[in-house]
């Protein structure tokens, strides 16, 4: 099951350690800023080798706004994991929420 949640939320899972968070936008986008504790992993690389992108479940997926992430989280689900993750607003509701972006 693919559940939205707010970027509060997601700050308080990916502190918890429990998640996985695969953020699918483009390097170009990665490059300007993720969420802490993300690892690139482009969507068209994710729906190529979907088995290798994602080595378990509990994934939240994060892209700019939404909408890559979605498609991401439907992809895994049909893959057979259920404890999915799509962040609210992406990168730039994670933004508007006040929260801090790595830069690598």
């Amino acid at each position: 099951m693919i559940q939205t949640i707010s970027p509060g939320e997601a700050d308080a899972l990916i502190k918890s350690g429990e998640v996985d968070v695969v953020d699918v936008r483009e390097p170009r986008e990665w490059s300007f800023g993720h969420v802490p504790k993300a690892r690139l992993v482009p969507l068209d690389q994710l729906r190529a080798d979907p088995q290798r992108a994602l080595p378990r479940d509990r994934v939240v997926f994060v892209c700019a706004k939404g909408v890559r992430s979605l498609t991401a989280a439907k992809l895994a689900e049909r893959l057979g994991f259920n404890q999915l993750y799509n962040l609210d607003g992406g990168t730039t509701g994670w933004v508007k929420a006040g929260l801090p972006l790595e830069h690598s």
